[in-house]
């Protein structure tokens, strides 16, 4: 009898105990009833279907997710978008899609650096970039490097580029674009990329180019402004400077920090798409240093770890600890490859916006 009695208590132990592992998630403030699902990857499927699909994901699938929908509400009418453009976007195949952006209203300022705007215009007046290998069969790394520069070809990890591009480049600068800066004297950076932007188009319309003008077109022809902090650390710059040394013509370093912050100053609302890091996401974020409010936006897709302290890894976060992001503002910080994240997120987002 005792026996059974025991058993029973004991049975009605267990229950209760399962009742409280298993039973209501009720002052959890943890907690959240959101289970994850399982993405579909399906033929047929738009790119906007995939994004909803890695919303039922974790890790970077949800990230991705809400990337993709901070992007569709900054890119609504009424917010300053701010574009950030660092690392080798061009010569790895994403000008086009900047470019698209820039036409279709969805970019108010661009911040990138010389060198995406030095590979930029070598495609707008007719040289390309082109596939490549990072090592070549029987050969080391450093063996393969050595023959590429014996045949005069730049190589950007499997990307490369001949460098007689680099010439015709000069001499496009040389006869296109400084001479009409010359007369102005000292002029601000982003008035240098707005007359590339200026010949690059005509030199791509006369010379009837097959490849599109480009990015710097793109932003003269739509009266959107480039700025480049760091001009002289590139290819543009170095002919810059070059050109100085026989010519009254040069860039003052300061003069675009004004342009930039009235358009932070005058936004309603403001957004930071930021593509890599480096000096063009520090230069679009500290923007907001210097006026009243705070970015209400933020996408930032990066390959650098946070963990090193330095700005490219540096969490949006960390941003808003600064003041460049309101403490309420929406943000998302994607890691990888932004060759292949940015254009699904933009895609995704314009998918939504345009259907």
């Amino acid at each position: 009898m005792t026996d059974e009695h025991d058993h029973a208590d004991a049975h009605d132990e267990d229950d209760h105990d399962g009742e409280h592992a298993h039973g209501s998630d009720e002052g959890r403030e943890t907690f959240s009833h959101d289970p994850i699902g399982h993405a579909e990857a399906r033929a047929g499927m738009t790119v906007g279907e995939l994004a909803d699909e890695y919303g039922n994901g974790g890790v970077g699938a949800a990230n991705v997710h809400e990337a993709v929908s901070v992007t569709e509400a900054m890119f609504d009418d009424d917010v300053t978008v701010f574009f950030g453009l660092a690392g080798a976007m061009v010569p790895t195949g994403m000008r086009r899609i900047v470019a698209d952006l820039i036409r279709d209203g969805y970019i108010d300022a661009l911040v990138t650096t010389g060198a995406n705007l030095t590979h930029d215009s070598i495609e707008a007046i007719g040289g390309k970039h082109h596939h490549g290998s990072v090592t070549a069969e029987g050969k080391t790394e450093r063996e393969h490097d050595e023959t590429l520069r014996d045949e005069g070809v730049d190589r950007i990890y499997n990307v490369y580029l001949p460098q007689e591009f680099f010439a015709t480049f000069e001499s496009h600068l040389r006869e296109e674009v400084f001479p009409p800066l010359e007369a102005e004297g000292v002029v601000p950076i982003q008035r240098l990329t707005e007359e590339l932007g200026r010949a690059n188009a005509a030199v791509n319309e006369r010379e009837d180019i097959a490849e599109g003008p480009g990015i710097a077109a793109a932003a003269y022809e739509n009266d959107v402004p480039i700025y480049c902090p760091a001009i002289q650390d590139s290819v543009l710059g170095l002919q810059a400077w070059m050109y100085s040394q026989t010519s009254d013509f040069s860039l003052d370093a300061l003069a675009d920090m004004t342009a930039l912050t009235d358009i932070a100053y005058d936004a309603e609302e403001a957004g930071a798409f930021v593509v890599g890091g480096g000096v063009p996401k520090n230069f679009t974020l500290q923007t907001m240093l210097v006026t009243p409010g705070a970015y209400d936006y933020a996408v930032q897709l990066t390959m650098d770890p946070k963990q090193t302290g330095g700005l490219s890894g540096a969490t949006l976060e960390e941003a808003r600890s600064w003041g460049k992001l309101e403490k309420d503002a929406r943000n998302v910080s994607v890691y990888g490859d932004a060759t292949i994240s940015l254009p699904l997120v933009i895609a995704a987002a314009r998918e939504r916006l345009e259907n």
